[in-house]
């Protein structure tokens, strides 16, 4: 079990009951050309030009970076800028359906006939990266650099986050589906050995997994591990260290020590591009929070975030705040109009908080040091951040963090603590 970290009352028994619905097909969707860690996708196709549903709209710039495809068919209409839940801005593909729901030909195969390399390529055209929010491109972390080797493959059902349930949903609603995409995994890396975390709120789950794995199709070996709802279970570093006991290094990858991550709905995406021949164009969310239906929402990518919300009933009123992914780590938007991408894992409608009108003093009570599962001193960070002092942060190790917001839930002086991180982060990268 990993230092530090927090419980919290996780709220997913709005939507946990709630089996995964397709929302309606939109009328129009506005693709982002990059949705990924890495370059940006360069487009394909111009103001005018009809595409099917699937077509490759973007094509991957640089080794880490991913194809874009579209995710309805119909006319492209515009290619210009449009804001991000991240808050950026990105070169976007703007589509309005034709309503016929045209698609391309999805070629079927079987797995087990294809090379590692054969997986990689389909994985790699099939544009798909990170579900779980980090966006990173599934190929690159599939072709195995020269001089490393993976023991394990660690499939992350943690979904730590409160509200969110989607990956709950899947595993529980396509679980078949996610164990042989597990294996599809296996085989591309030549692993034998794979470990599925859950949190012990999802004990529910057991009995259909180990259903499930008992028909595997390859030689190998996959083992449930049960784990405590604790945040930030769901981190990379934090599960490898709860299930192996191993710890990435200050600046490393899970390659590092011998291992490779993958979300639960990245492993279905793989399973469903290389089996039945469907690249990455929709995805699972949660809308909860308060909304009159919460809902786990299977969500074309492209899909304005505002219909979303309007579908589930949200009230948008003063006192109240739209936050993409989670409450620890999401991001507040400040518009509507912006699309689902790749890395949406849920839109919540939550109360504004009260915050200070000034900036708190920090009380040296301690509680950030405990709370912190990388180590860190958060409080030191944000004093220097506001003496900016920048050369004393960067000797504390600031890039470690990962942002899980554990040490401003905890500080009893609401000091934004995770800004002053966020800021450090962008003051040194541009030096």
């Amino acid at each position: 079990m990993f230092k530090g970290g927090v419980k919290l009352i996780d709220f997913k028994s709005l939507s946990k009951n709630e089996e995964i619905e397709e929302f309606k097909y939109p009328e129009k969707v506005i693709i982002p050309l990059i949705q990924h860690t890495g370059s940006p996708a360069k487009p394909v196709v111009k103001k005018g030009d009809y595409v099917l549903e699937g077509q490759v709209i973007g094509e991957i710039t640089g080794f880490i970076s991913s194809y874009i495809h579209s995710s309805i068919s119909g006319k492209v209409i515009e290619i210009a800028p449009w804001d991000l839940p991240t808050g950026r801005k990105s070169l976007s593909v703007i589509i309005e359906s034709d309503g016929e729901r045209k698609s391309i030909e999805k070629v079927k195969r079987d797995w087990l006939n294809l090379k590692s390399e054969e997986i990689i390529n389909i994985v790699k055209e099939s544009g798909i990266v990170g579900l779980g929010g980090a966006a990173f491109p599934t190929h690159v972390k599939l072709t195995i650099p020269e001089g490393k080797r993976v023991d394990f493959i660690l499939i992350n059902g943690c979904e730590c986050e409160p509200f969110l349930t989607c990956d709950y949903r899947v595993l529980k609603e396509y679980t078949e589906e996610v164990i042989e995409g597990i294996q599809i995994i296996c085989k591309a890396t030549n692993v034998k050995k794979a470990f599925i975390g859950i949190e012990h709120n999802k004990i529910d789950l057991l009995p259909q997994l180990e259903r499930s794995i008992r028909n595997l199709k390859i030689s190998i070996e996959i083992e449930i591990k049960i784990l405590p709802a604790k945040y930030p279970q769901g981190s990379e570093k934090h599960l490898i260290k709860s299930i192996l006991n191993r710890e990435v290094p200050s600046g490393g990858l899970p390659i590092d020590v011998n291992c490779i991550v993958f979300n639960v709905q990245t492993t279905l995406a793989i399973k469903r591009a290389v089996c039945d021949g469907i690249p990455l164009t929709e995805r699972v969310l949660t809308c909860s929070g308060l909304v009159k239906n919460p809902k786990n929402l299977k969500v074309k990518i492209g899909t304005l975030i505002s219909d979303i919300l309007n579908f589930c009933g949200a009230e948008l009123k003063h006192g109240r705040k739209i936050i993409v992914g989670g409450p620890m780590m999401g991001i507040q938007l400040f518009k509507e109009d912006v699309p689902v991408i790749k890395g949406t894992t849920g839109i919540l409608l939550l109360p504004e908080e009260k915050l200070p009108k000034r900036i708190q003093p920090c009380i040296r009570c301690g509680k950030c040091l405990d709370v912190c599962p990388m180590f860190l001193l958060p409080s030191e960070i944000g004093k220097y951040v506001e003496l900016e002092r920048f050369d004393k942060v960067e000797n504390l190790n600031v890039f470690d963090c990962i942002e899980c917001g554990c040490c401003a839930y905890i500080c009893p002086s609401k000091r934004p603590l995770v800004d002053f991180i966020k800021c450090a982060k962008f003051k040194l990268r541009k030096k």
